[in-house]
């Protein structure tokens, strides 16, 4: 993958190379760090990156939230991105903003320790490429997702990803595109990185946040757009059959925006296929990052 030349890493634009940390950089040991993820679309009216302010607004509340300290406010990261983006030249593409603990000495305590702010345009294309259209196929994984007795699963924290990773691994490597990730109860969380929607009924069903899911910004989109146009919206707890008996099932996020799921440990979902509520949502979704839809407006900032 070819990366951008230049990244803002506290309070400047540098060149990728010189975007340096110690090898005992805290965070790299201890996992010690927040982060967010966002795309940029091309609109007629030029880049735009999509809900910018709200993905900004979680990133510093997970900030709060871990006593983490960051001395950029909501207009200076958004400024930042602006400025990265247009050092860059940068076209459609994915942004990692990113806070995390720097080097202090082996040990836990980050008392004193300094705080590091970047954000990292990154050139970046479909997460699941083609299987966008056609669907992938997901494992339910035998790893859990963590519950807020020990982590906040409403965070973009980088150490509540490593279950999502190994269940990533686990059902990549038993032949399937994606993980789906059980809570403790065994009630249905969501993908290793993407919340899930069912189609039941009729109706569109995703589980709530309290069920030790991320609050996604994606997620609230679709569920918004949904309504828009007419579907009912269920927020409640999901059972692993129920992801056997749906009619349609799709994963949301900023990496894999809405994308279909056509079959779940073997057994095929509705038809196979991608399912008709899944694809108008997903049209709708697509011409609303992209400016076509005149209500949405708001949520495309302007680079």
């Amino acid at each position: 993958m070819k990366y951008y030349e230049k990244v803002w890493l506290d309070g400047k634009v540098v060149e990728w190379e010189k975007a340096k940390q110690p090898i005992l950089t805290h965070a790299l040991h201890y996992a010690t760090a927040i982060f967010e993820g966002m795309r940029t679309y091309q609109t007629k009216k030029g880049l735009a990156v999509f809900r910018m302010t709200d993905h900004y607004k979680r990133f510093l509340n997970g900030i709060k939230t871990y006593g983490f300290e960051i001395k950029y406010s909501l207009k200076d990261l958004i400024n930042a991105t602006k400025k990265v983006l247009k050092a860059n030249k940068a076209k459609a593409c994915y942004i990692r903003p990113l806070c995390f603990v720097g080097f202090k000495g082996i040990g836990l305590d980050i008392v004193g320790a300094k705080y590091h702010c970047a954000i990292i345009p990154v050139p970046f294309g479909k997460y699941f490429g083609e299987k966008i259209k056609t669907g992938i196929k997901c494992k339910v994984s035998t790893w859990t997702r963590m519950n807020n007795s020990f982590l906040c699963p409403h965070v973009k924290a980088s150490a509540n990803y490593l279950t999502s990773a190994l269940a990533k691994k686990e059902a990549r490597e038993c032949g399937f595109d994606e993980a789906i990730m059980l809570n403790e109860w065994g009630r249905v969380a969501e993908g290793s990185g993407e919340n899930i929607f069912l189609v039941l009924d009729g109706a569109l069903v995703t589980p709530p946040v309290h069920e030790s899911i991320l609050e996604g910004i994606t997620r609230d989109s679709v569920i918004t757009i949904a309504r828009d146009l007419g579907y009912e919206v269920r927020e409640r707890p999901l059972l692993r059959d129920d992801l056997y008996i749906a009619e349609e099932v799709f994963l949301t996020g900023t990496a894999a925006e809405i994308t279909p799921v056509i079959n779940i440990d073997g057994i095929k979902i509705g038809d196979g296929k991608p399912g008709t509520i899944t694809k108008k949502l997903q049209k709708r979704f697509f011409d609303v990052v992209s400016g076509k839809v005149r209500k949405y407006e708001k949520w495309l900032e302007r680079v």
